[in-house]
């Protein structure tokens, strides 16, 4: 692999880790704040189980 390519890969490794520390983590309380202000209909099944789970049946 050149330098390019790793500083290529380097550089969407980041951004990837940057993006994921964004995002509140499932069951705590600003997530489920984000979930409550989120319309139903675009959850999807994983958030509506992990929403009953977490938020509805501490």
């Amino acid at each position: 692999m050149n330098k390019l390519t790793l500083a290529k890969i380097a550089a969407a490794l980041t951004l990837v880790a940057g993006l994921a520390a964004c995002a509140p983590e499932v069951g705590s309380e600003a997530w489920c704040k984000k979930m409550e202000d989120k319309p139903k209909g675009d959850w999807t099944s994983n958030e509506a189980a992990d929403y009953a789970k977490h938020c509805v049946f501490k």
